[in-house]
């Protein structure tokens, strides 16, 4: 098993292997998304409560953007690298990452528990909540929370799976919790009466069923790297490896946990509880349609790791060109989708006729821009596929955290747009973004892989 997937990491046509890769990765992108998302579009519809009710979910989704956050920054950190150690045909480094992110996932996952269950009352209300929505958001968070470790082990470890190359079972990963979600969500909202905190159990019963699926694969026989006892004791240099290469995507998604701070007070501030629930629900179309970006890169992901390690950068080079393409063409497809059908879309999540009005309105002007965000996701995943954490972390931060935020406050109060403003900062953001980092990708990447010889 050790050499076929080595040899197809380093020997099967690009543009073939990149597909086998990719197509399971996406299908377990969109299904993960479906994890808080079905829960979405059931609450949505709970009779007589379900407009709030969406809206006190959608406050959580910061907390749980955090908690995922950390999860990328272990698995995400740590795949890579492995993938690198076995280009190099370097196993026992691989397995020693593997190990010390497993150990970095439970210590984490027990921190995080505490601290928001002590907390998330004021944070909830700091993060948007009014006195019309904070209990169906206390009530979806508390049983979320106690599945934290089941939601971590799964994403974190799950990363370990597909990079190297076991893209089909990475996919069964999440395909298993999200049908058992989808088949528990009505049962627990509506059979059972639960409502919200139906939505949170079937969640995390199903991603715990997913976590017992991913350490049982991880623990057996058909892996080519093994989770062992005596590889979980922490060491310093794996530690500060899958930190250093984790923290580009722990801000990606970090700052995304701040920007949803951000909008969600500010329209809040501009729109109140219903400016809220329409920013509920775009957030919920744009998680969808982005999740076929990361799966798309993360097929990529393992030939460009590995093949780096190897020292075949004619098969990096190619890798890299093929999935910043078909990113970019990809990213179009889901922007015609969102701005010429935005009421097909927005009706799975509700049939309210003031909210249904108010965010076909707003996910036109918010996802302007979202057509060219392929580049970025294509470029920023090379970089991150090849080890480089300082650009990563350089480039994860200027969206968000150098551009989007401070527009969301400033364009509003300048302008006087108010609400409008809000959600016009974001395709702005987009193309300054998109634009400086393939500027910054065609200076890097030359220093990074070596040109080819050329021949008298």
């Amino acid at each position: 098993m050790d050499n076929e997937k080595n040899t197809e990491l380093g020997t099967m046509p690009v543009g073939r292997l990149m597909f086998k890769l990719a197509l399971p990765a996406i299908v377990a992108q969109v299904i993960n998304a479906l994890y808080n998302i079905v829960d979405r579009m059931y609450i949505g519809h709970i009779e007589g409560v379900g407009p709030m009710a969406l809206t006190g979910v959608g406050i959580t989704f910061p907390i749980i953007m955090l908690i995922t956050a950390f999860a990328a920054m272990i698995g995400m950190g740590g795949a890579p690298l492995a993938a690198i150690h076995l280009g190099e045909k370097n196993r026992d480094s691989a397995e020693g990452i593997l190990g010390n992110a497993a150990t970095l996932l439970l210590i984490l996952s027990v921190v995080l528990t505490a601290f928001f269950l002590i907390f998330q009352r004021p944070l909830l209300m700091a993060f948007g909540a009014s006195e019309n929505t904070i209990e169906h958001a206390l009530q979806y968070m508390t049983i979320y929370l106690c599945g934290t470790i089941f939601v971590m082990a799964t994403l974190g470890l799950n990363s370990f799976i597909n990079t190297q190359g076991f893209a089909k079972t990475g996919m069964l990963t999440v395909l298993i919790g999200a049908v058992l979600n989808i088949i528990l969500d009505p049962v627990f909202i509506f059979v059972f009466g639960m409502g919200v905190r139906g939505a949170a159990l079937a969640t995390i019963l199903s991603q715990a069923v997913s976590a017992i699926w991913v350490c049982r694969f991880l623990m057996g026989k058909k892996t080519t790297i093994k989770i062992k006892p005596s590889r979980m004791r922490l060491k310093k240099e794996y530690v500060v490896g899958i930190i250093s290469l984790g923290i580009s995507p722990f801000i990606m998604q970090s700052t995304e946990s701040l920007l949803n701070i951000t909008l969600n007070a500010s329209l809040q501030f501009y729109g109140g509880d219903l400016a809220v629930g329409a920013m509920t629900i775009i957030g919920s179309i744009s998680q969808l349609g982005l999740m076929p970006l990361m799966g798309l890169t993360q097929g990529g992901q393992p030939i460009i790791s590995y093949n780096y390690g190897a020292r075949n950068y004619d098969r990096v080079r190619k890798a890299y060109h093929l999935m910043i393409a078909a990113s970019f063409t990809l990213s179009m497809v889901i922007w015609a989708i969102v701005e010429f059908f935005p009421e097909v879309v927005i009706a799975i999540f509700t049939t309210d006729p003031q909210l249904s009005s108010l965010t076909v309105w707003a996910i036109r002007i918010f996802m302007m821009c979202l057509g060219i965000m392929g580049l970025q996701t294509g470029c920023q995943q090379t970089f991150l596929s090849l080890g480089q954490a300082k650009v990563s972390v350089f480039l994860a931060m200027l969206r968000k955290l150098i551009l989007l935020i401070p527009l969301i406050l400033i364009i509003p109060r300048v302008t006087g747009l108010g609400m409008t403003g809000v959600f016009l900062a974001q395709p702005i953001a987009d193309f300054i973004a998109v634009v400086s980092t393939v500027a910054v990708f065609a200076v890097k990447i030359r220093k990074i892989i070596p040109r080819p010889a050329k021949t008298a």
